[in-house]
């Protein structure tokens, strides 16, 4: 294993992902719950990284601050250029749907829309026209192995067909960022070790890929691992 180091890490300015200095606090009555502590790394375009960590470590706080599901309470955090910790909520929510492409646990699909209309919703919310967003929600369906299943509501669909869905719909904006929680954790271990195959063709077809998950099984599959445990980066290794 390579670049394995431990403590605070390294940071390159010009990085796809640049994590300075990062703090994240909860006032709790009196009391302050630090948890995030002095956290600093970046990723690069074309990265392929886990995030991994015991409950209450504060990786699903880092995964927010990465999806600008929420801004950290000191530090820096750049985004493909962008300062992303000093911006207001309308600006946040341009970048989620710009930069980032979000797939989570539960898959979180429209039960009564079609594969392809859910797959078709953030160009929608982009103004899009019709004709476009067609063919390429049916291109992200194509690429996620589900080109026959268009027309297939989520009911319809097996738990991995309904990730994929949620994969598709996710890459739909050609995001910077694949940002994954849990991908696998509603799935069978034969189901889940597909999704991650998957995973891995996207990254070998360019994508960058970030998943969060407490499965060492999945972080494994990652060409990057990073530990966090009390709020602090514990280790950051590269393995392939």
């Amino acid at each position: 294993m390579a670049n394995s180091h431990t403590g605070t890490a390294m940071v390159k300015e010009d990085s796809l992902i640049l994590m300075k200095n990062i703090w994240k606090t909860y006032q709790m009555g009196v009391e302050e719950l630090h948890a995030l502590r002095d956290v600093s790394f970046h990723v690069e375009k074309g990265d392929y990284l886990a995030i991994i960590g015991p409950s209450g470590s504060g990786k699903s706080t880092l995964m927010n601050l990465i999806g600008c599901l929420d801004s950290p309470t000191k530090g820096t955090y750049l985004i493909n250029g962008h300062l992303v910790s000093e911006m207001t909520d309308d600006e946040l929510a341009r970048i989620r749907n710009k930069e980032i492409g979000f797939v989570f646990q539960t898959f979180n699909l429209l039960s009564r829309a079609t594969a392809l209309h859910n797959v078709e919703l953030p160009l929608i919310y982009a103004g899009i026209r019709a004709g476009e967003r067609h063919e390429r929600a049916k291109a992200a369906l194509d690429a996620v192995e589900l080109g026959d299943r268009t027309l297939h509501r989520p009911n319809e669909l097996s738990g991995g067909q309904r990730q994929r869905v949620a994969i598709a719909r996710a890459l739909i904006n050609n995001p910077s960022i694949l940002l994954a929680d849990e991908p696998t954790g509603a799935l069978d271990s034969k189901t889940s070790v597909e999704i991650m195959a998957l995973f891995e063709k996207l990254h070998a077809d360019g994508n960058t890929i970030i998943v969060v998950t407490h499965e060492h099984e999945v972080a494994e599959r990652a060409h990057r691992i990073i530990t966090i445990r009390d709020g602090q980066i514990e280790n950051d290794e590269r393995i392939k």
